[in-house]
């Protein structure tokens, strides 16, 4: 048996061990290990949480990659079209990691009713939609269905609703500027709400109504096999980037590719912050559970100076008793790790199920509650890093060890 290891368990079984004068500090350390994995936990968590569901809200809009003519303006609106008929489309079986495609087109217009009126961006979409992120948006109602013949269903989102005191139900009409020639005399549709959406991103919510793409080629006089641009949803969001070079070296040269990130830049650098609070809280954390460890293992050597000395004068070298130290420190880490996760992922855990803490005010952050993400592997590497960290920290304090004299030891008391 390890030597070290069985005198390091001896130490923290024994009743003296409960009842010393160390005791209540090793508690105090204990909590503060527990105390910083439960503060790291819910940083990542609710970090990573709000990213994604940020993510997932914009390329619910937008999809992942939009593919466009190079001819067509920088503007939400779709100027020049593009041809269905593509090697890409409806499967991108040239690039792998590609989940799903698909043809829209959006068009600038006005709804107008007897009160009121309010600037759109009407976005045509086709059979091919994946409507699966707005099933979870859906307040009322229910999504529209173009998978038949054209039809004046349209969905729109609840701050548009209030703005104009619709309900499920009612109709309106909506007036469409000829982009090629404004003084030409308008298109006018009149639309029939079938459902009312919220996704809690204000910015997009306040001009997006979804139309049967058909109602837009016919006022753009395309043709039936032309749309506005592709939209693309990738598999794994942080390979978006690679992805948009891959689709674009696929495509004709006429085509260029852009990203949510370029588009929504300034989103995604507010975005990229939360990575430096997170990777500052968990800094913290480990200095704050580190120094405590530190006390900790000072107040143990103290405790324990007439144990070195004997151990010195019955021959042990200085790292075999160092080792014992670290050892006991290493348990006491443990304990706190393992405090520390099951209330952080308890805490986690019930926030995913039932949504208990909400933001003060969701428009900042553009979604109601706090969202968690955690997965198994960040946890565990966090175990770890704060294991090796505090330890690593600990090698220096357990050092002193070697300044003390077996004869004073023994006599010390």
């Amino acid at each position: 048996m390890n030597l070290e290891f069985f005198i390091a368990k001896r130490l923290v079984r024994g009743k003296e061990h409960k009842i010393s004068i160390s005791a209540p500090i090793i508690k105090i350390a204990i909590a503060a290990i527990a105390l910083g994995v439960i503060m790291m936990l819910v940083a990542i968590s609710t970090g990573v949480g709000l990213k994604h569901k940020i993510r997932e809200k914009i390329a619910a809009f937008n999809g992942h990659i939009q593919i466009y003519n190079y001819d067509n303006n920088t503007s939400d609106v779709s100027m020049v079209p593009v041809s269905l008929d593509q090697e890409f489309y409806p499967d991108f079986k040239s690039v792998s990691g590609i989940q799903h495609i698909q043809g829209v087109a959006t068009k600038a217009g006005i709804i107008r009713t007897e009160e009121t009126f309010e600037g759109i961006l009407a976005k045509g979409v086709g059979p091919d939609y994946n409507w699966d992120v707005f099933k979870e948006f859906l307040v009322d109602g229910a999504l529209p269905n173009f998978e038949g013949e054209i039809n004046s269903e349209t969905l729109i989102s609840q701050v548009l609703s209030n703005r104009l005191n619709l309900k499920t139900g009612d109709s309106f009409v909506a007036i469409f500027f000829k982009e090629d020639d404004a003084s030409k005399m308008p298109n006018q549709r009149k639309f029939t709400i079938t459902g009312i959406y919220d996704s809690g991103f204000e910015e997009l919510d306040g001009s997006y109504i979804f139309i049967d793409l058909r109602h837009i080629q016919h006022m753009n006089k395309w043709a039936d096999n032309e749309v506005g641009n592709f939209e693309i949803f990738v598999d794994d969001f942080d390979e978006m980037d690679n992805k948009a070079k891959e689709i674009y070296g696929k495509t004709l040269s006429n085509l260029d590719t852009q990203t949510i990130k370029d588009k929504y830049y300034r989103i995604f650098e507010w975005l990229g912050l939360f990575d430096f609070n997170i990777a500052l809280i968990i800094g913290i954390m480990i200095i704050v559970g580190g120094i405590n460890m530190i006390t900790a293992l000072l107040v143990l050597i103290l405790e324990r100076t007439q144990m070195i000395g004997i151990l010195k004068a019955l021959g042990s070298s200085n790292w075999s008793i160092r080792k014992i130290f670290l050892y006991n420190a290493t348990y006491l880490i443990g304990v706190g790790l393992l405090l520390g996760n099951i209330i952080g992922l308890g805490i986690i855990g019930l926030q995913y199920k039932f949504r208990m803490f909400k933001f003060p005010n969701s428009k900042e952050y553009y979604i109601d509650y706090i969202p968690v993400h955690l997965d198994v592997m960040t946890v565990v590497l966090l175990n770890i890093g704060v294991l090796i960290l505090c330890l690593l920290m600990l090698l220096l304090p357990s050092y002193i060890i070697t300044k003390i004299s077996p004869v004073k030891a023994i006599k010390f008391e």
